[in-house]
């Protein structure tokens, strides 16, 4: 069993920042990519930005320059850095992680979620 366990989050206001940390834990093999979605109501799930173990780094178009993920592969944690943010930013954002577990199958682990609010 692998929980992801995420903090951070609430509510700020625009042009104000946040940080959201996940750690993984629990029985697996491997961590790869870990990352963060986030969810608005009425409006679909989007990635947000995802790192490899190696480093590879991915962004949503709407968030480069003002978001800034990073991992620690020895704690398999995930943070990420939001700045200037705005109220379109407002979304639950929940960590993800891809990894393999010991009989060696690929899994897609997700958090429970946290509420980020701008207030405008």
């Amino acid at each position: 069993q692998v929980q992801l366990m995420e903090s951070g989050g609430g509510l700020v206001q625009a042009g104000g920042s946040l940080r959201l940390s996940c750690a993984a834990s629990g029985i697996f093999s491997s961590i790869n990519a870990m990352g963060w979605y986030r969810q608005a109501p009425g409006k679909q799930r989007e990635l947000v930005a995802v790192i490899t173990r190696d480093g590879t780094i991915n962004y949503a178009d709407s968030v480069k320059g003002r978001f800034t993920i990073s991992r620690d592969n020895a704690k398999n944690s995930v943070t990420l850095q939001m700045n200037s943010l705005t109220p379109e930013d407002t979304a639950v954002y929940t960590c993800n992680a891809a990894g393999v577990d010991t009989f060696l199958r690929g899994r897609v682990y997700w958090g429970q979620g946290t509420q980020v609010t701008v207030s405008s």
